[in-house]
C-alpha cells in the first residue's frame, strides 16, 4: 500500500483492466449451478465481474463502507438549488448522527458511513459533534467558484481533489474494506455534474439538465443558461479530465473519481450512486478507461441525464427506482443484490454436488 506520496500519474499507470481470465472460470463454475442456464439472468454477470474485480472464485464482501463526499458550489448564486446553501453543512450534521436516508439505507447491509469534508464553506467543530470519528476534513477551498463565470478551481485543486479522494478510499482498503460506495452532498452539485455530463456525453444540454433539488421551470432555465454560459466562458477540453474538473467541476466530484480511480488501482470493486458519483466517474474514465471494469452503477437516477451518463460508460444500472436524493443511497440497496449476486455463486450447489442429472 503506498502512502500519500503517490502521483496521479503514477496511479493510472498502475491500473490495469480486470482479469478476464477469471471471469471466464466463474463462467464456467455458473454454467453447473443447480438451474436451467444462467436462470437468475443480471445476477451472473454481478458475481462474474466481482471474480474477475477479485481474482478468485470465491469473493467477499463482508466488509462495506461509504464515502459520503461533501461541497459547496459558487453557482449557486446564479439561483440553481431550491434549497439553501447552509444545508449542506446541516445534513453532514445529520449523517454524523445516523439519521439521514444513507444512514438507514447501509445499515441494512452492514455498510460504515464515513463522511469528507471536501470544500464546505463553513468549518465544522469536531468537539460538538456526534460521529466525529466518521468525519474527514480535507477542505480543499471554502466552496468553488462560480463556473458560469470563470473556473470553478484551479488545476492544483482538482489534483488535490482526486488524490485526496484516492488516498481516504485507500485507507479504508488497507483496513479491510471489501466493497466502496461513494455518495455525495452539496447544495447545487447537479449543476457541475450536468456540465460534465454535457461536456464528455456530447449529449444536448435540455437532455441532460434536470431539476435537481426540485427548481420551478424558472429555476431549470437559469440552471441550464449558467450551465450553458459555464461552457462557453471556460471552453472545457473533453480530453483532459483535468480541464474539464477544474473548469466547471466540483471538489466533491473530484474526491469521487479519486475513490473509483483507488478502487481500479487497488483491485477492488466500487458502486457509484447516482448523478453526482457518475459525474466522478466519467472524470475518472477520461484519465484511466479501465476503471469501468471496477464499477457497479448502483442505480439509475431520476435526474434528467444519468442514463445517457452511464449508458456512455457503458454501465448498467442494478436498479432503477426513480430515486434521486444522492449520498449514496442507491448504491447502498444496490449492494444487497450484489452480495445476493455472490452468495448465489458462492453458495449454491452444482449438479453434480446435489446429485441432479444436468441436460445432455
Amino acid at each position: 500500500m503506498r502512502n500519500g506520496s503517490i502521483s496521479l500519474k503514477e496511479i493510472i499507470k498502475g491500473i490495469k483492466p480486470a482479469d478476464e481470465e477469471w471471469i471466464e472460470k466463474a463462467k464456467e463454475r455458473t454454467s453447473q449451478l443447480l438451474m436451467p442456464t444462467r436462470a437468475l439472468g443480471r445476477l451472473h454477470d454481478i458475481s462474474e465481474k466481482i471474480c474477475g474485480i477479485c481474482k478468485t472464485l470465491k469473493p467477499s464482501i463482508s466488509r462495506k463502507a461509504f464515502l459520503v463526499m461533501a461541497g459547496d458550489h459558487g453557482v449557486v448564486e446564479e439561483g440553481v438549488s431550491a434549497y439553501p446553501q447552509e444545508v449542506t453543512g446541516e445534513m453532514i450534521k445529520t449523517f454524523l448522527n445516523g439519521g439521514a436516508g444513507i444512514n438507514v439505507l447501509a445499515g441494512l447491509v452492514n455498510a460504515e458511513v464515513f463522511v469528507v469534508d471536501m470544500g464546505i464553506i463553513p468549518d465544522l467543530d469536531h468537539v460538538s459533534l456526534n460521529g466525529e470519528d466518521h468525519l474527514y476534513i480535507q477542505k480543499v477551498a471554502r466552496g468553488t467558484a462560480n463556473l458560469s463565470r470563470g473556473p470553478a478551481m484551479t488545476r492544483e485543486e482538482a489534483i488535490k481533489s482526486i488524490l485526496t479522494g484516492f488516498q481516504l478510499a485507500t485507507n479504508l482498503f488497507s483496513k479491510g474494506i471489501d466493497m466502496l460506495g461513494t455518495g455525495d452532498m452539496g447544495i447545487g452539485n447537479t449543476t457541475p455534474s450536468a456540465a460534465i455530463g454535457t461536456v464528455f456525453t456530447e449529449t444536448a444540454l435540455e437532455e441532460m439538465v434536470g431539476r435537481g433539488t426540485g427548481v420551478d421551470d424558472q429555476g431549470l432555465l437559469k440552471k441550464q443558461k449558467a450551465i450553458q454560459k459555464g461552457i462557453d466562458v471556460n471552453r472545457p477540453d473533453i480530453k483532459d479530465g483535468l480541464d474539464v474538473l477544474s473548469k466547471i467541476g466540483g471538489f466533491e466530484i473530484g474526491g469521487i473519481a479519486g475513490c473509483i480511480l483507488s478502487g481500479a488501482y487497488h483491485g477492488r470493486p466500487v458502486v457509484i450512486d447516482g448523478f453526482i458519483s457518475t459525474a466522478g466517474a466519467l472524470v475518472a474514465h477520461s484519465l484511466c478507461p479501465f476503471v469501468t471494469d471496477y464499477l457497479f452503477a448502483g442505480h439509475c437516477s431520476e435526474e434528467t441525464g444519468h442514463r445517457s451518463m452511464l449508458r456512455f460508460l457503458d454501465l448498467e444500472p442494478v436498479l432503477d427506482l426513480g430515486m434521486r436524493l444522492g449520498e449514496g443511497s442507491g448504491g447502498a440497496l444496490a449492494m444487497g443484490i450484489i452480495e445476493g449476486a455472490i452468495k448465489i455463486f458462492t453458495d449454491m450447489l452444482t449438479f453434480d454436488q446435489a446429485g441432479v442429472s444436468n441436460k445432455s
